[in-house]
């Protein structure tokens, strides 16, 4: 076993920041955080597996520093941490385990050994300080040099003219025929051609990239040899998971490549980032790194060392604590600037908000750490607004500058389109949720739009199951939510009954349609446009293999989904007056109409009386696009087209009038749900006040042409 470096060993102070581990100084300079550290150790690593231990003599503000001589990139290294061993306190400082740098750029190897990684023997929770050393059994990080391939021009596209495709980076390319076998499921796969290719016909501005921290499986999945295919368990902050490189060793660089591929598509890389918990899980994981480091200065703790779990994943960061401040920040800048992302999706977002566990705070520390940095105040960020807790449910309530996933958006267009409710909340959902986002200084895009996401029904399956089929899971079906909204147009599964796949494709081009043609920043998953099942599971985070990789073969179904999509997708970009980045206010138009009116099937305007009437199944939506405030990048205003939008979740046709010629002598049918590609059923332009027969469950959109010559 390694001993202490011997007193003559030269080890040059350094300093402080920045943390991690920076060649520089014909050596490398190592700078760890630990308050509660009476000693910490970096452990030099050779290819053998031996160890070298040199101790870091200088702290300052709680971080340990030095300089090393003669160490260079690519030298594996951890720490160990000598202080306290008191859970009662949350102190589990343990020196037998080695642990990864909470800023290292590269982490290799894995957790083979769970017994060795974990901190103490016996109960958890009465536990003795574990003596078996865990080198070899636990990953390692790894010196890197800054810098590599061009990250590219970032392309800076206006949130409201956004679109966005949340897809995982294996998931997406593992089973494209045109992706040569090595480069499926890896950075560089996500930058070949022919993956770019779809992302730019399909129409979408941004990627939206399911958790790339490296990460591993939590304990429980490495007792039951389960893998984490989602990712929503992170270790390393700053380094790009290992498994989607095509390469080992060389994620970094191929990270960066697939960035410049996106950027010079004119897509922007958005990456989830789970900055609510850890794969350590609860006081009965293992020690890997922040536990052992620094337990309190990570961890939300209760009293008697016991940690609080507002995740569900048996730990929660502390927001208020100012290493894990630090941590964040540095983090997102990082990637913001030398990996080339252009934003930020929060996973349970509302954590970040609960300082101590308690109240959340739109304007606690680390939220407001965020939005006032002068690198990510630039970014998008989206957070996903609830955690596992009733009061973590905060649709609505973060601050001015974000964007939050808007749940209530999913739940009522589910809901109307499967006929269980009105129309009064669908309105608010369809125009950009003004009851939600219209204060505290937010727009419109604000309002992230979603029929589905990772977590939950694909909308195949969404349409063809009443209950969720997880018994691949391992969990005997309890996973998942049972909240799903979902209606299997009468079979369950999968069916032959070609009546039934014709309702199932026309409502799934519904929902589509809906999301495509609202106020707000719409979000797709990817798959859907290629009518992807996952056999009704919904919550597939431990499935790495063809239930949650995309199906690229194109059978016709799949097909016609995929042409509809793209139909849509590039409608709503022509078409200013759909994306506006400015709430309806009822303001006079050119025409002397308001910029928005609620229309009932017989062509008058809805009554405050009519709102409330729970069995209404049919609303028209008309915006005046004569007023649109959308922009050019210069900042002028674009007129528009003004448009009548009509849905109808009813069983039986309804008969609906098309309102008077002071709204437009003609009304040009541009999209159709009816038919398979959203080609109008009917072509012909109609005449104002005319009648018409929409089927049951369907969605039209006419066009009303203007001179929208500019004034």
């Amino acid at each position: 076993m390694a001993i202490r470096p011997a007193p003559g060993n030269l080890v040059l102070a350094g300093r402080p920041f920045p943390l991690g581990a920076h060649p520089e100084g014909g050596g490398v300079r190592f700078a760890v955080t630990s308050t509660v550290a009476d000693a910490v150790e970096v452990c030099l690593i050779s290819e053998d597996g031996s160890e070298r231990r040199v101790e870091l003599t200088e702290r300052t503000f709680g971080v340990w520093h030095g300089l090393v001589p003669g160490v260079t990139s690519g030298q594996k290294y951890g720490y160990r941490v000598h202080g306290p061993y008191d859970p009662s306190r949350g102190l589990r400082c343990n020196p037998d385990k080695i642990l990864v740098d909470p800023y290292a750029t590269r982490i290799t190897g894995g957790l083979t050994d769970l017994t060795a990684a974990l901190g103490y023997a016996g109960d958890p929770m009465h536990p003795r300080r574990s003596k078996v050393d865990s080198l070899g059994s636990v990953p390692l990080s790894v010196v890197t040099s800054h810098g590599g391939p061009d990250t590219g021009v970032k392309p800076e596209v206006p949130f409201e003219e956004s679109v966005i495709y949340e897809m995982h980076v294996k998931g997406f390319t593992q089973r494209h025929p045109e992706i040569p076998p090595n480069l499926r499921g890896t950075y560089l796969g996500l930058a070949h051609p022919a993956a770019i290719e779809h992302l730019v016909r399909l129409g979408v501005t941004a990627v939206e990239l399911l958790p790339v921290h490296w990460f591993t499986e939590e304990p429980y999945l490495v007792r039951t040899g389960r893998k984490n295919y989602w990712g929503y368990s992170p270790l390393g902050y700053f380094a790009p998971h290992a498994g989607y490189a095509s390469e080992p060793g060389r994620e970094v660089a191929e990270f960066r490549t697939m960035v410049a591929a996106l950027h010079a598509a004119n897509i922007e890389v958005i990456l989830d980032v789970v900055f609510n918990h850890t794969c350590e899980g609860g006081l009965d994981g293992p020690t890997l790194s922040f536990r052992g480091l620094d337990a309190p200065a990570y961890y939300l703790h209760a009293g008697r060392g016991n940690v609080i779990d507002l995740t569900g994943c048996g730990n929660t960061l502390e927001p208020r604590s100012p290493t894990v401040i630090r941590l964040v920040t540095d983090s997102l800048r990082y990637w913001a600037t030398e990996m080339g992302v252009d934003g930020f999706r929060f996973d349970l977002a509302s954590t970040l908000g609960r300082p101590g566990g308690g109240v959340f705070d739109r304007d606690s520390a680390l939220l407001t750490a965020i939005t006032t940095d002068p690198v990510l105040s630039r970014c998008k960020l989206i957070a996903e607004p609830w955690d596992v807790t009733g009061h973590g449910y905060r649709v609505g309530d973060f601050g001015a500058q974000w964007a939050e996933w808007n749940g209530r958006y999913r739940d009522t267009v589910r809901d109307f389109w499967r006929g269980a409710v009105g129309v009064d909340d669908l309105a608010f959902r369809l125009s950009g949720s003004s009851d939600l986002y219209d204060h505290n200084l937010r727009r419109p895009w604000q309002s992230i739009n979603f029929i589905t996401a990772h977590d939950g029904f694909t909308l195949r399956d969404l349409v063809s199951y009443n209950d969720k089929h997880n018994e691949a899971n391992g969990e005997d079906n309890r996973d998942g939510t049972n909240d799903n909204r979902s209606w299997n147009h009468g079979a369950e599964g999968e069916t032959a009954d070609p009546e039934i796949r014709a309702l199932r494709a026309r409502q799934a081009r519904n929902l589509l349609a809906t999301l495509l043609l609202s106020t707000g920043t719409p979000m797709l998953v990817a798959g859907d446009e290629l009518w992807r099942t996952q056999g009704g599971n919904n919550n597939a985070y431990c499935l790495d293999d063809e239930t949650s990789w995309l199906d690229w073969s194109g059978d016709p179904d799949a097909t016609a989904m995929l042409a509809f999509t793209r139909r849509l997708v590039h409608l709503r970009a022509a078409s200013p007056a759909l994306r506006q980045p400015e709430f309806f206010e009822g303001r006079t138009t050119p025409t002397g109409r308001p910029d928005l009116i609620w229309f009932r099937p017989d062509g008058e305007e809805m009554t405050e009386e009519d709102w409330f009437d729970g069995g209404r199944r049919t609303l028209m939506m008309w915006i005046d696009g004569s007023n649109s405030q959308s922009r050019t990048r210069e900042g002028e205003l674009i007129a528009d087209h003004s448009w009548l939008l009509i849905l109808h979740s009813g069983d039986e046709p309804a008969k609906v009038t098309l309102p008077g010629p002071e709204f437009g002598e003609t009304l040009k049918p541009t999209l159709d749900t009816t038919t398979p590609d959203g080609s109008p059923a009917t072509p012909g332009a109609l005449t104002a006040g005319s009648r018409l027969t929409m089927p049951a469950r369907a969605l039209l959109l006419l066009r009303a042409p203007r001179d929208i010559t500019p004034q």
